[in-house]
């Protein structure tokens, strides 16, 4: 079991994360439990990840973890999720939004059906996490979103709807970042480059395998990013580490947006 950091101001703290079934939100959960914060993890009944294991990771690494079924679409859904940290633990410090979809789709087949779908959950589902979070920090408090490079950096083919959601986290941090300011609530997003996650290996929508290979040729650091190498990079947005840090966003891209193309 690991010692907790106490030193970042996370020790007792609560946070509530969605898509916190896998990847980065399961590498956060187990991040704050490390450093003493308890999670409360929202999950999509129909996500094939078992949310059993970041439960299990979670209390593998001395914390406790409340796992709730969350539909980021449904704005009863996500308020009960804000709820439930309430409820389960008291209190509630710190707000992730994490849970997103990728799906691939050229302009002439992007319906209006589409469109809506992907920026329900990409964008809206993250106003909706922090608006219901919002509610519960009375005292201050921490938020951060997970953007994208793509749209948040770069353009990408075949995914204008992935990237206009994604393009728009950084604008919605930004402006709640403002808003919530005279209340102690600080807003950050976190623009990850290539990260290895069930979301980047499928083939259908995102790179893949041999397209995470690839890709890392173009990275500085020669490399693709690992779930926990983003997660850290939240946990210091919502720590007292970074007091004095709001409306930003940090690219954590092993260099990659910063690349002259050769």
């Amino acid at each position: 079991m690991s010692a907790p950091h106490r030193d970042d101001g996370l020790a007792g703290r609560v946070a509530v994360i969605t898509g916190g079934a896998s990847g980065i939100g399961r590498a956060l959960a187990v991040a704050y439990a490390r450093a003493g914060a308890h999670s409360v993890v929202g999950h999509y009944p129909a996500d094939p990840h078992d949310v059993g294991e970041t439960v299990d990771a979670v209390t593998a690494a001395g914390g406790r973890c409340l796992p709730v079924e969350v539909d980021v679409a449904d704005t009863a859904s996500v308020d009960a999720l804000a709820q439930a940290a309430v409820d389960g633990f008291g209190r509630l410090d710190i707000a992730v939004a994490g849970a997103g979809i990728l799906r691939r789709a050229p302009l002439d087949e992007l319906t209006d059906d589409r469109w809506d779908e992907m920026l329900a959950v990409d964008l809206t589902g993250v106003m909706r996490t922090l608006r219901a979070c919002a509610r519960h920090m009375s005292g201050g408090g921490a938020m951060a979103a997970v953007a994208s490079i793509m749209g948040g950096v770069y353009g990408w083919e075949e995914h204008a709807h992935y990237s206009a959601a994604k393009a728009g986290v950084i604008g919605l941090c930004r402006a709640l970042a403002v808003e919530l300011a005279p209340r102690g609530i600080r807003v950050n997003a976190i623009v990850p480059g290539l990260i290895e996650s069930p979301q980047s290996l499928d083939p259908v929508n995102s790179l893949g395998p041999e397209g995470l290979t690839k890709a890392a040729l173009g990275i500085p650091l020669a490399r693709i990013g690992r779930t926990d190498e983003a997660a850290r990079v939240i946990r210091f947005l919502t720590s007292d580490d970074a007091a004095y840090v709001t409306g930003h966003e940090i690219v954590a891209d092993g260099g990659l947006a910063v690349r002259y193309p050769s």
